[in-house]
């Protein structure tokens, strides 16, 4: 193909802001080019049938005011097809303008397809090395002219010379053959992200962390393969995943050696960062704990409450219903009474619907002390299921090894050590942890491994940890 021959159409639109789905076009501009010859020019401001934001307006200095006379996207999209068929269609951003373009033609029915160039990618390979592939400041290094900048006349024209320009520098049209093939997936490769980041990522299991131009962390990802991982975010067609990619600058990875911890320090993190864009872990989730103490006539007492709503608990939950099925089965095997286990329960507390081994301390038929004997078995019993364990993992080298370790029934982080260091007791990985908040996702985390791999690699006898 000789591209100085071909006829492209260069575009900038203006929009109201939002999400890709609900983003309206509030004006466009398209320069259709034979070769680097200009053929015709359209420009108009746009009806969005929705209204402007201040920041927006703030930015692009269009207004509502100013669009309520201007024709609806129904109105021009038969001129907007004419300027872009049989062409190329050109932008800065390219995915950007062409989504929300062709969203306005599926609003009225109809599809919209045409081969793509972006200018950002064209600009990373055809002219290296310059600080930012942003249209202002790119057109500012190479001394193109940039007037009305976010309207979109004005950023079509700088647009046009930038094209122009990557037109001369692509002697042989190699760059701009790889873009166009339709099996290179560089066309979604996020615009303002330095490719190096990416080769760089290992193909081994960890933490990914994406990060905006103030380098502000907006989304953070647990891989068992770094690299094909976030490649997938690229690939993804989603509205989610196409303006988190607008966003990403720099790429940041932490190896951990295995999918455990990766799931683990995922989970820290976004609560340490809040992201952005990560929707799940962050909602925050209540905790709660089988808590005794003794009542008014000296019976222990047992009750679900919440973490640090009394001075004595046992045994905590992130889930409510957990923690009531759990004293359930306290209260049946040490034939306690119900209704000083805080179960709802009729005047007699053998016809409970469940729960029917009550001795009568209730009624005074048994004697406290004799009740509080089977309370503190009880008690000991909710801690005796709180074991000390690590659970072995594999490092990030062959040189080390890595343990996960939960005290008293409790996650309290993780650690890596030389395979050749001297580790007899839990003591011993005190040296070692990283230390880590518990929380609810933490918890699910190691319960969902447990339930999948059960003792497998998971340490109970200090004694045998080597």
């Amino acid at each position: 193909m000789n591209f100085k021959e071909q006829i492209y159409s260069v575009v900038d639109i203006e929009t109201t802001g939002n999400r890709m789905s609900g983003n309206r076009i509030t004006e466009i501009c398209i320069v259709r080019l034979l070769g680097d010859q200009v053929l015709e020019k359209y420009t108009t401001l746009v009806d969005p049938e929705i209204l402007i934001p201040d920041f927006i307006t703030g930015l692009t200095g269009i207004d509502n005011e100013m669009v309520a006379a201007a024709p609806l996207f129904a109105d021009v999209a038969v001129e907007i097809e004419r300027m872009t068929r049989d062409s190329i269609f050109v932008a800065h951003n390219v995915n950007f303008d062409y989504n929300i373009i062709r969203n306005e033609f599926k609003r009225l029915g109809h599809d919209f397809k045409r081969k793509k160039l972006c200018t950002v990618r064209l600009s990373r390979e055809l002219i290296p090395g310059m600080n930012s592939y942003s249209l202002g400041k790119l057109c500012n290094s190479l001394g193109i002219s940039l007037n009305n900048r976010h309207r979109a006349e004005g950023d079509t024209d700088a647009t046009v010379i930038l094209f122009k320009k990557l037109l001369e520098k692509d002697v042989d049209g190699t760059a701009f053959t790889n873009f166009l093939k339709g099996s290179n997936k560089e066309g979604t490769f996020p615009p303002h992200l330095d490719r190096a980041q990416f080769h760089d990522l290992p193909e081994v299991p960890g933490v990914y962390l994406f990060k905006n131009q103030a380098r502000k962390v907006i989304y953070v990802g647990k891989a068992i393969n770094l690299r094909k991982r976030v490649l997938s975010h690229f690939y993804s067609k989603t509205s989610k995943s196409y303006l988190m990619c607008q966003e990403i600058y720099y790429i940041e990875h932490i190896p951990t050696g295995n999918e455990l911890v990766a799931l683990l320090q995922e989970a820290d993190l976004i609560q340490e960062y809040y992201p952005k864009f990560n929707s799940a872990q962050k909602k925050p989730r209540k905790a709660y704990q089988i808590l005794h103490y003794k009542n008014q006539i000296g019976v222990i007492q047992f009750a679900v409450g919440l973490v640090k709503s009394y001075d004595y608990s046992v045994v905590t939950h992130y889930d409510r219903a957990h923690a009531v099925e759990q004293l359930e089965k306290l209260c049946a095997d040490f034939n306690l009474c119900p209704r000083y286990c805080s179960f709802k329960t009729p005047e007699d507390c053998k016809n409970h619907y469940k729960l029917q081994k009550c001795k009568g301390v209730c009624k005074k038929e048994e004697l406290v002390s004799l009740y509080n004997i089977r309370a503190n078995q009880a008690i000991k019993a909710l801690h005796n299921q709180n074991p000390n364990y690590i659970i072995k993992q594999k490092g990030r080298t062959i040189e080390e090894s890595c343990f996960v370790m939960v005290k008293d029934g409790e996650y309290q982080g993780y650690g890596f050590v030389d395979q050749y260091a001297s580790i007899s007791s839990i003591e011993d990985c005190e040296d070692y942890i990283d230390r880590k908040a518990a929380n609810y996702h933490t918890n699910q985390i190691i319960r969902s491994y447990l339930k999948k791999y059960g003792v497998q690699n998971v340490v109970y006898d200090p004694a045998e940890i080597k």
